[in-house]
């Protein structure tokens, strides 16, 4: 008998020892927001790549003609999918950036600048801001929601990006009627 009230009582605590434990004790909550760490980010080398320049359509508003260098692409573990882009001006003239999309805030981030000279300038006070989608030239709005998102997660393959960016299947936004969305060409 005695040996039953021992084996019944050691159950007893250990039910109950259980019931009144942190779940947490190990100090990590499975629901806590994660703190956004972002990843360490290396300027491109070289300016766009002719070769993989894929054009898409940002809105039925804007005077610009935008393609990203597909091969530029970058999908970090850090959360935050990396490109060019070439922006070409109605008179031809170009610009490319190297710039960051965040899904889960929506927000984009402007790394580098190519300047005259084919070198990239870094923009070492970039912070994140908000992707706008309700402005005429809303490219970075047209690229999370067109490919590099799914909703608010990271799209983690490169070949669902690049599929994506086909302008035949782009979803970014529909192409204005009666456009045909021109390959620009880098100087």
């Amino acid at each position: 008998m005695n040996k039953s009230w021992l084996l019944l009582f050691a159950s007893f605590t250990l039910v109950l020892s259980a019931c009144f434990s942190d779940p947490l004790a190990d100090g990590t909550d499975p629901y806590a927001p994660t703190v956004f760490k972002e990843g360490n980010t290396l300027m491109p080398l070289n300016p766009p790549n002719k070769k993989y320049l894929v054009p898409f359509s940002v809105s039925q508003t804007t005077i610009f003609k935008f393609a990203v260098d597909t091969e530029s692409i970058k999908i970090g573990n850090d959360g935050v999918t990396r490109y060019i882009v070439v922006i070409t001006n109605p008179s031809g003239g170009q610009n490319a950036y190297f710039e960051g999309i965040r899904c889960d805030t929506f927000q984009w981030r402007l790394y580098g600048t190519l300047e005259a000279n084919q070198q990239w300038r870094a923009n070492p006070l970039g912070s994140w801001l908000a992707i706008k989608d309700n402005i005429p030239n809303r490219y970075q709005a047209a690229l999370a929601q067109g490919a590099f998102c799914n909703l608010a997660t990271q799209e983690k393959s490169y070949a669902k990006v690049v599929k994506s960016l086909d302008p035949n299947n782009f979803l970014g936004i529909i192409a204005p009627v009666g456009s045909e969305a021109e390959l620009p060409t880098i100087r």
